[in-house]
């Protein structure tokens, strides 16, 4: 492996993990609704659930694919029942309080991780980084491993900055009416993102 392994894996990394789609979306919601401390194991969990959804593609999960079509489209429909479902939660979610009654909470780490499965846009990032950048034989899993760990690195970085643009917003919205308005436009935004499934 060489420095441009890591730059290549890294620009690329840069790109899908900072661009819009439904992990942004939804860390920027939290980071306006929770803030940026309560958001962290959401946007950890989505790094652990890429590199371990890489290292599952490296052992063999990609052939799945290929061999049997019917699993893609099993997975566009849980993909998009579940982005709707997190789009409701997103849309009709109360403004936060600060209570501690408040019964509303971020995703967990685990729940990040695990919607990396359910991600269209994560399925396409993971498959396209172990089908172009890992390297054969003796050095094959160290690719993959490594890879993994680069996009997580990177990850976090674009992630806190969606969290960070989150916080920001959450200084704006001094009224009710503001945050239901930002509630609903980040759920139709995420609901949005069923479109790109199909």
């Amino acid at each position: 492996m060489d420095w441009q392994f890591f730059t290549s894996v890294a620009l690329f990394a840069t790109v899908m993990t900072g661009t819009p789609g439904p992990n942004n979306v939804m860390l920027t919601a939290s980071g306006a609704n929770f803030g940026y401390r309560r958001t962290v194991p959401h946007f950890v969990g989505i790094g652990f659930g890429l590199l371990t959804q890489m290292i599952l593609i490296a052992a063999g999960l990609g052939v799945v694919f290929e061999r049997y079509p019917e699993v893609q489209q099993i997975l566009r429909v849980a993909s998009s029942a579940y982005l709707l479902l997190l789009a409701w939660r997103i849309g009709t979610a109360a403004p936060p309080t600060g209570r501690d009654d408040d019964s509303s909470r971020p995703m967990t780490l685990f729940e990040a991780a695990l919607f990396q499965y359910l991600n269209p846009k994560a399925w396409v990032m993971s498959l396209t980084a172990v089908g172009t950048f890992s390297f054969s034989g003796d050095q094959f899993w160290w690719s993959v491993v490594a890879m993994g760990m680069i996009f997580w690195l990177v990850q976090l970085h674009t992630s806190s900055v969606w969290v960070g643009f989150g916080t920001l917003i959450r200084r704006w919205l001094s009224s009710v009416t503001a945050w239901k308005c930002f509630n609903v436009t980040m759920g139709l935004l995420t609901a949005s993102c069923v479109v790109f499934i199909w």
